[in-house]
């Protein structure tokens, strides 16, 4: 399992901070049941644990600092007890599924329909990750031109739902044809977002401060949905993955991580009930 996991996601092509690979668990243990998440917290091992899993794929890392206690008595060392106790491994792809080809950007253009895809942010040209279509998130065309008004409300519609739902900056009547996405915190690419040419950028986690100055300069609008809401795709693609490729039995996980619950939009002025 781990060594299929490395082929489809090197963990050379991760980030130097990073930290992918296997967190827990024997390589040689056998695995017949694996649960895909995004993030490893209690509420998603409990869920695996139910589901008889012997591991858990997560495309965050559980331990991405370096700590100096595993101690139960910790939030994160509560979660190695329980998974060593029930026997079972965890996995981490993140960056390095970040860049791959097919990766997270990968499916979260497919919710779009996005054809003629290319890399958003390509890796270094020589670095270990280069290669054919890899980098970080996708530009593509949609099948049908539409408002950015209109691409906000199907994004909320195809996109996994959460409190936060989509927002987006720039003018509503603005006709989108092409569109960048980028899984997970984005806004370190809306320069590539400009470069590339599109007419809107989706992503997670935009600034206040970044996103102004960028429409300000004229770059692409702008759409920002719920960081969990944006990688919770690509675990379709790995679930479909290893049970095609390894035979294993495998359950996605689509309990809502995403750390806001609540949300209401302010009033209209003729109205005394908050929007939807």
């Amino acid at each position: 399992m781990v060594a299929a996991l490395d082929r489809r996601y090197p963990p050379a092509w991760a980030e130097e901070w990073d930290r992918v690979g296997l967190v827990l668990g024997e390589p040689d243990h056998p695995v017949r049941r694996v649960a895909c998440v995004v993030d490893v917290v209690p509420e998603t091992v409990e869920e695996a644990l139910a589901a008889g899993a012997d591991m858990i794929v997560a495309h965050h890392p559980l331990l991405l600092r370096g700590v100096s206690s595993v101690a139960a008595t910790t939030y994160k060392g509560r979660i190695v007890h329980r998974l060593i106790k029930a026997d079972v491994a965890l996995y981490v792809a993140h960056t390095n599924a970040d860049v791959a080809a097919p990766g997270v950007s990968d499916a979260l253009a497919a919710r779009f329909g996005l054809t003629g895809l290319r890399p958003l942010h390509p890796p270094r040209p020589g670095s270990p990750a280069d290669g054919p279509g890899r980098g970080i998130g996708r530009v593509g065309e949609l099948p049908t031109p539409m408002t950015l008004a209109e691409l906000t409300r199907l994004a909320a519609g195809v996109l996994p739902v959460t409190a936060w739902g989509v927002r987006a900056a720039g003018d509503p009547g603005r006709m989108v044809r092409t569109l960048a996405v980028s899984g997970g915190s984005g806004d370190g690419f809306l320069a590539e977002a400009t470069a590339a040419g599109v007419d809107a950028f989706l992503t997670a986690d935009l600034r206040h401060h970044p996103a102004g100055e960028h429409l300000a300069a004229g770059g692409p609008a702008l759409l920002d949905a719920a960081h969990w809401a944006t990688e919770r795709p690509w675990l379709d693609d790995l679930a479909a993955h290893l049970a095609a490729e390894l035979g294993v039995e495998t359950v996605v996980s689509d309990l809502d991580t995403d750390p806001w619950t609540v949300h209401a939009a302010a009033p209209r002025p003729d109205d005394k009930e908050p929007r939807p």
